[in-house]
């Protein structure tokens, strides 16, 4: 068996019925899942990963691709735990339409965030000029994951966070009613409060947020 024969193989195999429904419940019925946790999918993937290191390190990127056409949210993760491995020293600038199509496809929080912020973020640390085109591309698209995307990409950055787009992204969107953008606005300004917290608390007052925005953004600071 291939890579990706045997890793489904085992995921399979390791299924658990008792864990599927409260797993699928708690991703609002999004996906389909096998039952497997976090732990468990894991151990599965390193010890199949093992096996096949030089097919999945040359190809990683076309393996990803595959693994996002099961139907399972823990064939998906298993995806996303691959890219994430062997990208962050590997990044290509044609990379941006490799992770947008891992942020456009099977989209929800979970993989979009972890996408954002260690894909898209890290690979705007080693293309900076790529930073404004993307980022408007992302934050122009009618896509919502991908707006999310533009407003929490730096999670992380501290210091290295450009406040100024920040506070454009926030702006940008102060009015959404979408749950996920309001969400995403707290946590970005809740993260760089913790290197900056009068300037994100000056922001906030300064500007007319909903009342999500506001709670998440001032949580630690107020």
């Amino acid at each position: 068996m291939n890579f990706t024969e045997e890793l489904l193989h085992e995921l399979e195999k390791n299924s658990s019925i008792e864990n599927t429904i409260p797993m699928e419940n708690y991703m609002k019925n999004n996906f389909k899942f096998l039952g497997i946790k976090t732990e468990s999918r894991r151990t599965i993937l390193k010890n199949v990963l093992l096996k096949h290191y030089t097919e999945v390190q040359e190809n990683y990127r076309k393996l990803a691709l595959e693994l996002y056409a099961s139907k399972f949210r823990e064939v998906h993760q298993c995806a996303i735990d691959l890219v994430l491995r062997f990208i962050k020293k590997d990044f290509k600038r044609e990379d941006k339409f490799f992770l947008e199509s891992l942020l456009i496809q099977n989209s929800w929080w979970d993989s979009v965030d972890t996408i954002a912020k260690y894909g898209i973020g890290g690979y705007l640390k080693v293309f900076p000029d790529e930073k404004f085109s993307l980022i408007e591309k992302f934050s122009n698209s009618d896509n919502m994951w991908l707006n999310r995307t533009a407003i929490i990409f730096q999670l992380g950055f501290k210091k290295e966070t450009d406040f100024e787009l920040l506070k454009a992204e926030c702006l940008k969107n102060s009015n959404s009613n979408e749950f996920f953008i309001q969400k995403a606005m707290g946590w970005a300004l809740r993260d760089y409060g913790a290197t900056n917290p009068q300037a994100v608390l000056q922001f906030v007052n300064e500007n007319n947020f909903k009342p999500l925005t506001v709670k998440e953004a001032l949580r630690k600071i107020t």
